[in-house]
């Protein structure tokens, strides 16, 4: 990684940490159940913000790996198989293409990432319930949850992409597990999952290490009694959650890896979608059962990504196509669940 690669890695890192003390210091410092209207502020904000960065990657893009002349931007475009051509001999020209083309990228992927958190807002929502969290608690949750993310999938993407740099075949391990995950959602769309709160390997391994007081001290992950320090209940939760994440992130960013292979926008596109996970879990949380086609959607969205990497040798489909599909098979999943609402059940009194 060059000098100026990492300079603009620690800027964005920055950035971020900026924007989440500025979130959590400011406008929730105290805890709170957050409703559906500052939900939707805060979603429209996170959204902006995320829209205005692929703005600046469209017209700035270059600027990430530097090249300076034809043979560097080439030797970029092949390094990270960019579908692109460039314009021969013309510089400026290709350069703007290039901009172009990782604009493209990162939109697609954070689209791409948005959309499968949603699958994450259920699992996350059955944790909630399942170990009997009080609401007034979920954003300082989830605050916490996120900074975790941050550092997992920053390990996750840019390992990932230093082996598929060393070992092509990975795309296609990508690709085959992808297409099963596609696959089995669609089976298990409608399964109803539980939690057993006593038997999970995160609360069986902290057990076996750490004191654990399964009570709710307020919003403390550490209390401390009898001069012993506990893990509160809700830091078992937090655990829970960063293990859930780790799960997630074996389905989401290898479907970015369809889409790019340069790991600054695989990275830059998951933590946009990460941080703006929080308002949209509380905007959806109580709509969100009646898109009851967006599971078929997501599941048609993972077998498409898996089917993409898997062909990628035979069929070249570039990012703007790319693009094109994943917004097409979201959009029909939500348009249709609007048109064919679930019927109510009738129950006898």
């Amino acid at each position: 990684m060059s000098t100026q690669e990492i300079v603009i890695l620690l800027g964005f890192l920055l950035l971020i940490i900026i924007v989440l003390a500025i979130d959590m210091g400011v406008f929730h410092k105290k805890n709170h159940e957050v409703g559906f209207r500052e939900s939707l502020i805060f979603t429209s904000i996170w959204v902006s913000l995320a829209l205005i960065f692929w703005g600046l990657i469209y017209f700035y893009g270059d600027w990430i790996h530097g090249p300076q002349n034809m043979n560097e931007l080439k030797l970029l475009v092949a390094e990270y198989s960019h579908p692109i051509t460039l314009v021969e001999n013309d510089f400026e020209k290709s350069i703007a293409i290039y901009r172009q083309n990782l604009g493209l990228e990162f939109i697609t992927g954070y689209i791409i990432e948005y959309s499968l958190s949603i699958d994450n807002i259920f699992v996350i929502l059955m944790i909630f319930y399942s170990f009997g969290v009080k609401k007034i608690y979920y954003h300082r949750v989830l605050f916490w949850g996120i900074l975790g993310a941050i550092v997992m999938r920053f390990l996750f993407i840019f390992i990932s992409s230093a082996l598929i740099q060393q070992f092509a075949w990975i795309l296609y391990v990508f690709g085959a597990l992808l297409l099963f995950t596609g696959v089995k959602m669609f089976l298990d769309r409608n399964k109803k999952e539980s939690i057993d709160t006593n038997k999970h390997p995160v609360i069986v391994t902290l057990s076996k290490f750490f004191a654990i007081d399964r009570e709710y001290e307020g919003p403390k992950f550490f209390i401390r009694k009898n001069g012993k320090l506990y893990l509160t209940g809700l830091f078992v939760v937090l655990m829970v959650i960063e293990f859930s994440d780790v799960i997630f992130a074996v389905d989401s960013v290898p479907a970015i890896f369809s889409i790019t292979k340069d790991p600054f926008m695989v990275y830059f596109s998951n933590i946009f979608a990460i941080i703006g996970l929080r308002s949209l879990f509380f905007l959806l949380i109580n709509v969100i059962e009646k898109f009851r086609f967006l599971k078929i959607g997501l599941s048609a969205l993972l077998v498409f990504i898996g089917a993409k990497m898997l062909l990628h040798h035979y069929v070249e489909i570039t990012t703007m196509q790319s693009l094109t599909v994943v917004l097409f098979i979201l959009v029909i999943s939500v348009v249709v669940s609007i048109l064919i609402p679930a019927k109510p059940d009738i129950t006898e009194v």
